[in-house]
């Protein structure tokens, strides 16, 4: 899969899971290994950079930028292979918690 198709199905989770969550596609020709998303919830933000695979690779200023930008609030980097450990992580820094339905007796 292309990262543009991953990146397209990973916006429609994220909206899924951030319901009225803002997503801004961030301009990578303004400031070189910026993240490629911005998720604004609630009053909380985060940046995922995109790859297809983990064999993807990675730029300059990239590794940097997530790592600052994790300090401040959430960023990380996210593909097919640990989206859900990502998306997992994510839910908690932007302090929502999946409901897991309660088993009757």
């Amino acid at each position: 899969m292309r990262e543009n198709q991953y990146q397209a199905q990973l916006v429609k989770e994220l909206r899924s899971r951030f319901p009225g969550c803002v997503i801004l596609k961030n301009d990578p020709n303004y400031l070189q290994g910026i993240p490629d998303l911005t998720l604004l919830y609630r009053t909380r933000w985060a940046m995922l950079e995109v790859k297809a695979s983990a064999a993807s690779d990675v730029q300059p200023n990239q590794p940097y930028y997530v790592e600052l930008l994790n300090s401040m609030s959430f960023a990380a980097f996210i593909y097919p292979e640990i989206q859900e450990e990502v998306l997992n992580d994510l839910e908690r820094a932007m302090g929502r918690t999946r409901r897991v339905p309660r088993l009757r007796d």
